[in-house]
């Protein structure tokens, strides 16, 4: 069960990265136990050395000190004090001086609080001094749900994709996992479900509308559906391990494959190749990519997804903080050239303009929708060792023919504005999505007469 809702615009495209092993002379004296040190040294060293644009030493012990001071009193210290922080003439040494400072908070809480956490929340303020949205400390919790939400959670549900209908407020379903308890049942994209287990969705937010469906494997519910205002009766389904797929796909008339793409994760470009297959097996004549409401992914995922349509030449240029330029070019996968167009609107970002950028430079493909959300930057994740990390921004990319589309975006083609209440994949209820099928259309017309000309 997943709410069909943008995964945060905050996700970035990303590299992900190994610990950094030991480097700083550390003092044998350290007040902070070894773990959490290693852990302060490590985000202190990453921060200063990896961050895209160059740190001051100072600002970052500032905003360690910050970060402590707003935890003591969050945690009910209102008069809690720590000592002036002042950056030294080394790396060691400044170490040093946050490992004495985590200390002092540490004895301003009396005890109360652990030592874990007064750390985590320096290297918090650590990232916070360096004032860029994307390059943040993620606690354990939320760095498994940033994986999670990635490479695709497995869960146990029915198999549906789930948001509530405006009109009626009851539980729309948006999407149905094909091989699902749901899919099965032949629960369709626009069925309302009005009840589960006799009660009432009406009224209720996504949340709690997936609470009452999930449960354990192999356990029953009884679901109350509607389809376009006709009652479907009571179905009886067993729930089932969900794996959520990042890519849907279905053809539209005409013979047009639809492919939408949640996130761009791990096996994003596994499970679009076999989309692609298979819409080219059943005679797709022409394709939309959707990617609106995509907040990004992995890096290498964007490549591999602009890869299948683009069939040779760069596909994203990374800058470096050195301003060291390294150009990723197609992989040599592209499927046969058909006519494509590109759903996209204010949160498709990071991964997403990527893919996007490429397709309207190369000129494989338009772009149909609004203005993207204007995240030009990349992140690396780096593991810290007891499961929490930091997300640096470390790079600034450029499309293919040199834009930098950072708080800019990527004006589409063809502009088509966003209509409240679309139900994303159905044409009749999609007005960009219709749009598109009008251009492709239009498209396929024109190369029949073209064809028929040559005879």
């Amino acid at each position: 069960m997943r709410s069909f809702r943008p995964l945060s615009v905050l996700l970035a495209a990303m590299l992900f990265a190994l610990p950094l092993a030991p480097a700083l002379a550390t003092s044998q004296t350290a007040a902070v136990p070894g773990n959490d040190l290693q852990e302060l040294e490590t985000a202190y060293a990453r921060a200063t050395n990896e961050f895209y644009k160059k740190v001051d030493p100072q600002m970052l012990l500032e905003g360690a000190r910050a970060g402590m001071l707003a935890y003591l009193k969050k945690s009910g210290l209102k008069s809690a004090d720590l000592p002036p922080i002042h950056a030294g003439d080394s790396p060691e040494q400044n170490v040093r001086t946050l490992d004495a400072e985590v200390e002092a908070a540490m004895r301003a809480s009396g005890g109360k609080l652990s030592v874990r956490n007064v750390t985590y929340s320096a290297i918090s303020g650590m990232m916070a001094s360096l004032k860029d949205r994307w390059t943040v400390f993620l606690d354990p919790k939320e760095y498994a749900e940033l994986n999670a939400g990635l490479d695709g959670a497995k869960f146990s549900g029915i198999g549906v994709v789930i948001d509530v209908d405006e009109k009626t407020k009851y539980l729309m379903v948006r999407q149905v996992i094909d091989g699902g308890p749901a899919s099965k049942a032949g629960i369709q994209p626009g069925d309302l479900i009005l009840s589960v287990n006799g009660k009432s969705t009406k009224g209720l937010p996504v949340e709690a509308d997936s609470k009452m469906i999930r449960g354990k494997t192999g356990t029953s519910l009884k679901l109350e559906v509607q389809r376009e205002g006709k009652s479907l009766g009571t179905l009886a389904l067993t729930r089932a391990e969900i794996h959520a797929p990042s890519v849907y796909d279905r053809m539209l008339p005409g013979k047009i494959g639809y492919v939408a793409l949640t996130v761009f994760g791990q096996d994003t470009a596994t499970e679009l190749t076999e989309a692609l297959n298979t819409l080219q097996k059943d005679g797709a004549r022409a394709y939309v990519l959707d990617l609106r409401n995509n907040g990004g992914g992995y890096l290498n995922a964007a490549i591999d997804v602009a890869s299948k349509f683009i069939p040779d030449g760069p596909i994203v240029s990374v800058e470096s903080r050195a301003s060291n330029v390294m150009t990723y070019d197609a992989e040599s996968t592209a499927i046969p050239p058909k006519p494509l167009a590109v759903l996209v609107n204010g949160y498709t970002a990071s991964a997403s303009e990527i893919t996007s950028g490429a397709i309207q430079d190369s000129g494989v493909g338009v772009l149909i929708g609004t203005r993207t959300f204007g995240k030009g930057v990349v992140q690396t994740i780096y593991p810290l060792g007891d499961g929490s990390a930091i997300k640096i921004t470390t790079a600034r990319y450029f499309t293919p023919r040199g834009r930098d589309i950072n708080h800019q975006g990527i004006e589409p083609d063809i502009v088509s504005k966003d209509v409240r209440n679309a139900r994303f994949g159905d044409p009749a209820h999609d007005p960009q999505l219709d749009r598109a099928m009008a251009y492709l259309n239009q498209r396929l017309a024109a190369e029949a007469q073209q064809a028929a000309a040559a005879r």
